[in-house]
C-alpha cells in the first residue's frame, strides 16, 4: 500500500501524517508553553519543531505509516496569501524538502489553513466539500474566520468574509484561562468548567456582515473575576458569548450564500458546548475533536489530491 507523508509545524502542535487516498493517521504533540504565558516565540517554537520531528515521525511509523511512499507535503504558511508568514513552518517545509530530495520523491506544499479545511471535511465523512463551494469557519488559537472556500485544482481557495475584528476565539478563551489560573492553552479546561456551570448568562454580541469584536467580552469577563463571580460561571460566559456571535454571522453569511454547506475547523471548533448549538441551530458539519486542532491529516490528503492529480494529466 503507498502512501503520502504530510507535516505541519504550527505555532503549538508538532504533527506528521499519513494518507493513502481513503485512510490515513495522525501523530502530533503540544509545545511546551512555559507556566504563566499566553505563547510561544517563533525562534522557541521553530526549535521545539526541529528537536521533536524526529520523535513524531518515529511515533507514526510505530502506529502504522506505510513503507511505501510516493509524495511529502508540508504546510509552508499560516494561509495561502501573499505576504502570510511565520518561521514556525520552516521546521516542517525543510524537514519535507529534505526528504523529498533524498527519497527523489515529489513535494507538495500547502497552507496550514487549507489544511484544517481538508483535515475538517475527511474526518467529518465529507470529503465532497473539497470539489464544491462552502463555508468554512477557521476557529483557533490565532485564528477567528468565516471562510467562502472554493475548489482551485486539489487544493482549496479561501476567501474571509467574516469573523472578528480584534482578537480571535482562541485568544479569550486563553486569556479567560490565565485570568483563572488555568494551564495554556486553556481551551479544554474552559470547555470542562463551564459544564459546571450554574448562573449561564453571555454578553450579546453585535455582528454586522458577518463581522464582530470579542473586546467587550474580555472586559466583561475581567470585571466578573474581580467581582469574585465562580470560574464556572465566567466560562460559560465567556463560550456562550463566543458562540452567540459565531451563530449570528453564520446565519448572515448564509442570507448572502443560502444552500451552502457549514464546516467548522480549528482547534476551538472542538468546545462541546460550541458543537452542540451550533449544530443544532445552523446544521454546521463539524470534524472529531482530534482532527479539529492542529494535525497534519489535512496537509497529507490534500498532498495525495495534488499527487493524484498531477498522475491524471
Amino acid at each position: 500500500m503507498a502512501a503520502v507523508l504530510g507535516l505541519d509545524t504550527s505555532n503549538y502542535t508538532t504533527s506528521a501524517a499519513w494518507f493513502d487516498g481513503e485512510n490515513g493517521d495522525n501523530a502530533g504533540k503540544l509545545l511546551e508553553v512555559p507556566e504563566g504565558s499566553l505563547g510561544l516565540r517563533q525562534s522557541d517554537a521553530l526549535f521545539q519543531h526541529v528537536k521533536r520531528l524526529p520523535a513524531i515521525l518515529e511515533q507514526l511509523k510505530e502506529t502504522g505509516l506505510p513503507a511505501q511512499l510516493k509524495a511529502i507535503g508540508a504546510s509552508t504558511q499560516p494561509r495561502e496569501v501573499e505576504g502570510s508568514y511565520m518561521p514556525c513552518f520552516l521546521a516542517g517545509e525543510s524537514q519535507a524538502k529534505v526528504m523529498s530530495t533524498v527519497l527523489e520523491l515529489p513535494f507538495y506544499p500547502c497552507s496550514h489553513q487549507q489544511g484544517h479545511i481538508a483535515a475538517a471535511a475527511w474526518s467529518a465523512g465529507r470529503m465532497d466539500l473539497l470539489d464544491m463551494p462552502h463555508l468554512v469557519w477557521h476557529l483557533s488559537g490565532g485564528t477567528t474566520e468565516l471562510l467562502h472556500v472554493v475548489p482551485d485544482g486539489p487544493l482549496v481557495r479561501a476567501t474571509c468574509i467574516g469573523g472578528t475584528s480584534d482578537i480571535s476565539a482562541g485568544q479569550l478563551i486563553d486569556r479567560t484561562g490565565k485570568r483563572l489560573g488555568l494551564a495554556f492553552p486553556a481551551g479544554k479546561a474552559v470547555d470542562a468548567l463551564s459544564l459546571q456551570a450554574e448562573k449561564k448568562e453571555s454578553f450579546h454580541v453585535k455582528v454586522k456582515d458577518s463581522v464582530f469584536s470579542f473586546s467587550g467580552i474580555e472586559n466583561k469577563m475581567n470585571a466578573l473575576a474581580e467581582n469574585g463571580i465562580a470560574p464556572a460561571d465566567i466560562c460559560w460566559y465567556v463560550l456562550a458569548s463566543i458562540i452567540g456571535g459565531v451563530e449570528k454571522a453564520t446565519r448572515q453569511a448564509l442570507e448572502k450564500y443560502p444552500g451552502l454547506p457549514v464546516l467548522c475547523a480549528g482547534g476551538v471548533a472542538s468546545n462541546q458546548l460550541l458543537r452542540e448549538t451550533v449544530i443544532r441551530s445552523c446544521g454546521t458539519v463539524f470534524a472529531e475533536p482530534r482532527f479539529s486542532t492542529d494535525n497534519a491529516m489535512g496537509v497529507a490528503i490534500l498532498t495525495w489530491r495534488a499527487h493524484h492529480a498531477k498522475d491524471c494529466v
